[in-house]
C-alpha cells in the first residue's frame, strides 16, 4: 500500500456542516475501496489564487490516506465527478515525506520569547 494526500477545495457556500459531511463522504471512499484514513484536516474557507467558475474562495480540506494506485485512482475520479468540488490534488507520499511529517509532529514548537522589559534609568 503507499500513501496518499489529497487536498481539494469545496464550494464557499456550503456550511460548515455539509463541508464534515463531504469530508466524511470522500474518507468512506477510501475506506470501499480498502485504504485506510490516516488523517483529516478541515483548514477552512480561504481565498483562491484565481477564480474558479465564479468562485473567489473554497472551503479547503486535506487529507492522508494509505491505499492501492486503483483506489486512489477512484477517489481522484470521483472527485472529479462531484459538482462540489471545485478542485482536487492528489500526490503520493514518499517515505522522506513521511518521515519529515512524523518529525515535524514529535516536535513541539517552542513558545515566543516576551521581550524584555526596559526601563529609562541609565
Amino acid at each position: 500500500m503507499n500513501e496518499y494526500e489529497i487536498t481539494y477545495i469545496l464550494r464557499p457556500s456550503l456550511e460548515d456542516g455539509v463541508v464534515e459531511e463531504r469530508a466524511n463522504a470522500v474518507a468512506e471512499i477510501v475506506r470501499a475501496q480498502g485504504g485506510e484514513v490516516v488523517a483529516v484536516e478541515r483548514l477552512g474557507k480561504k481565498r483562491l489564487a484565481y477564480e474558479i467558475g465564479d468562485a473567489r474562495e473554497g472551503s479547503y480540506v486535506a487529507m492522508q490516506f494509505r491505499g492501492s494506485p486503483a483506489a486512489a485512482k477512484e477517489l481522484e475520479r470521483q472527485l472529479r465527478l462531484h459538482e462540489d468540488v471545485l478542485r482536487e490534488l492528489l500526490v503520493r507520499l514518499d517515505k522522506r515525506a513521511i518521515a519529515q511529517m512524523a518529525m515535524a509532529k514529535s516536535t513541539p514548537t517552542a513558545p515566543a520569547e516576551e521581550p524584555e522589559e526596559t526601563s529609562d534609568e541609565f
